[in-house]
């Protein structure tokens, strides 16, 4: 089987019932990762290929009050970064991004996602070759739903048709924390891997 073919659900690895790490305070501002959504908060989860540079686009911008990284969309319970990569699990590497969308909008949050990765690689993101790096966009919300593919519409008339958009937009299916070594990883490694860029579609908001 080929790193970039998606496996069903009998293929995938079992897994195991409970978490495979203990979380910490979000390194950088403290925040409980874990922590029940408050009223003025929102969550969305978004796959943009490796989770590490993925993270910083997100945590860097104002009124996003946390991110964390984990694996979503597949089938395998509470997997490790092992079992994801070797294709297995069905999950795809997401960010998990906790805002404020009264200081920062939704459509604000999806422009960085689609601007700053290639949402048109299908099972990879530049040299990342998997089906752990597919894009893709996790909602909480109908609304949220509604907003992604809206957006996602605008971005394929702008690339065109010669350059096919194959995001996933979903239901948020499920979502697993990484390892704590994962979180906030290009945070505590300065000098670590980053494979996001501006290599996305741009165009003038609406």
């Amino acid at each position: 089987m080929r790193k970039t073919d998606m496996i069903s659900a009998d293929q995938a690895l079992p897994g195991r019932a409970t978490a495979i790490a203990q979380m910490e305070p979000h390194f950088i501002n403290q925040t409980d990762l874990s922590a029940p959504l408050l009223p003025h908060e929102e969550c969305i989860v978004l796959g943009l290929g490796c989770f590490w540079g993925a993270e910083r686009l997100f945590w860097q911008l104002d009124g996003v009050i946390s991110t964390s990284v984990g694996y979503a969309g597949g089938y395998t319970s509470n997997p490790t970064y092992e079992e994801v990569c070797s294709g297995l699990t069905g999950h795809t590497e997401v960010v998990r991004v906790v805002f404020d969308p009264q200081i920062i909008s939704l459509q604000q949050i999806l422009r960085v996602f689609w601007e700053k990765h290639d949402p048109t690689q299908g099972m990879r993101q530049g040299g990342d070759i998997g089906t752990q790096y597919r894009s893709a966009i996790y909602t909480l919300t109908a609304e949220q739903q509604t907003v992604a593919k809206a957006t996602m519409e605008r971005y394929q008339e702008a690339l065109g048709a010669e350059h096919v958009i194959t995001t996933e937009i979903q239901s948020l299916p499920n979502y697993y924390f990484a390892e704590v070594y994962h979180q906030q990883y290009l945070a505590k490694n300065p000098d670590g891997y980053c494979g996001i860029g501006g290599t996305g579609v741009c165009f003038p908001p609406q």
